[in-house]
């Protein structure tokens, strides 16, 4: 990683645009803050060994149903690396296996803070409980607002995207979405 080379690439795009840091005292250190706040915040999941992760928390363990809602998510759209922000829910069915509660939040955020459409965030944590738990079902609900789609539309203020990404015995989470227990 070179946060310099970073930097100037920014102050370089600002300067295309007409808005030089050296004219204008606000965009002074602004390359840098940027090129920092990518590397230390926004794409840090790309440090993330989810496998690693998942594996040291799993534990041989059974329950009906396990939702863990409300989390929050951060991602940046790989299109126009802007921030899309919300929340996701994830909901599994196990067979034998747990796994310590905090690791869904971080297992998420791990795939969110990379350069991800919505759709593959949903996927890849869905494949990854599915590898490591091997649950009757998993689902993974994101809900987002895409300052890519907010920031440029007038009539798209406020609109949200919600996907759903699911693995296993399908019948049986529709039943617990319908009832309103995974969703």
């Amino acid at each position: 990683m070179d946060l310099d080379a970073a930097a100037g690439a920014i102050d370089s795009f600002l300067r295309a645009l007409g808005h030089a840091p050296e004219r204008d005292p606000s965009l002074a250190g602004t390359g840098s803050r940027v090129a920092t706040m990518f590397a230390d915040e926004l794409l840090t999941g790309y440090a993330v060994n989810v496998d690693g992760l998942l594996a040291q928390s799993v534990f041989v363990g059974r329950s009906e149903l396990v939702v863990v809602r409300d989390i929050p998510v951060v991602t940046t759209c790989p299109h126009h690396l802007v921030p899309s922000t919300g929340k996701a829910a994830l909901a599994f069915a196990p067979r034998d296996h747990l796994l310590g509660i905090g690791t869904v939040a971080r297992v998420i955020d791990a795939f969110a803070r990379r350069l991800s459409l919505q759709e593959e965030i949903g996927q890849r944590v869905v494949a990854a409980f599915e590898k490591h738990l091997a649950p009757r079902w998993v689902a993974c609900r994101i809900v987002l607002s895409h300052a890519c789609m907010t920031t440029r539309r007038e009539g798209a203020a406020g609109a949200t995207v919600e996907t759903l990404a699911f693995a296993g015995d399908v019948e049986e989470a529709i039943v617990h979405s319908a009832l309103g227990v995974g969703g």
